[in-house]
């Protein structure tokens, strides 16, 4: 049997292209070497699934592009001010093309995957967290803040974002101005110079502004909160009296 890949899965179709046949891959089933999880979806009797070794191995063997992202991926580089009750949620994206199978959703994993999709980074950066994981990827600081914003209010309140932006205290202003020239959501690239610029911190005096579309209309992105005129924004009044 193929070596390695603890706590991840077995796709038929990966097993087959290696010269695994049929009746081999029976054979591993039926003695209890391999155990069935959907159809075409094994995994190693014993293993104890991994998050991170499922979304690797479904990576690496069906040619797939999902990544960490958001706050799962601030997380991964130090970044926290969320304390999971329960389960702690990993925030996955996918290209909007590789829809996310049902098997997956109902895995009992030591993180609870939340998928979500979007095109709006025309040059997305992301980068390998953890050599054990070389075909999972996770967002940059830069752009898992703007995956944040991107969710918020309905996935993240913008106050708990905020707290988060006064921790990003070394961001890269390089990667930032490539990302919020090429990103083409509105509300995420308001909101994060309205929280960037209210943090004071050092690297946002080093972005080229001018260059950073943020369209004409209003947003009211809260029910009865202020309006900022600046960013054409209506946030919450907790978040406009924060000191």
């Amino acid at each position: 049997m193929t070596p390695g890949n603890p706590g991840g899965l077995y796709f038929s179709a990966w097993l087959t292209e290696r010269g695994y046949s049929n009746q081999l891959i029976k054979k591993y089933r039926n003695s209890g070497w391999l155990r069935t999880l959907s159809r075409g979806v094994m995994y190693r009797n014993g293993d104890k699934l991994n998050s991170f070794a499922v979304i690797n191995s479904y990576n690496a063997q069906m040619k797939k592009d999902f990544h960490i992202a958001a706050h799962s991926a601030l997380e991964l580089s130090g970044v926290s001010h969320y304390i999971p009750m329960g389960k702690p949620v990993l925030m996955v994206a996918h290209p909007k093309e590789q829809l996310v199978p049902e098997w997956i959703k109902k895995i009992d994993l030591d993180r609870a995957p939340k998928f979500f999709s979007t095109e709006t980074f025309s040059y997305p950066q992301t980068g390998t967290f953890n050599s054990e994981f070389t075909h999972l990827k996770a967002s940059v600081p830069e752009q898992a803040f703007l995956e944040c914003l991107l969710l918020a209010p309905r996935q993240y309140s913008l106050m708990d974002l905020y707290y988060l932006m006064e921790q990003l205290t070394s961001l890269r202003p390089d990667v930032l101005q490539l990302l919020l020239e090429n990103t083409d959501n509105i509300k995420a690239k308001r909101l994060f110079l309205y929280m960037a610029e209210k943090a004071e911190h050092h690297w946002f005096s080093l972005l080229d502004t001018s260059k950073i579309a943020l369209g004409l209309g209003k947003q009211q992105l809260v029910e009865k909160g202020v309006y900022h005129s600046k960013y054409k924004i209506t946030i919450p009044q907790e978040l406009y009296d924060y000191e």
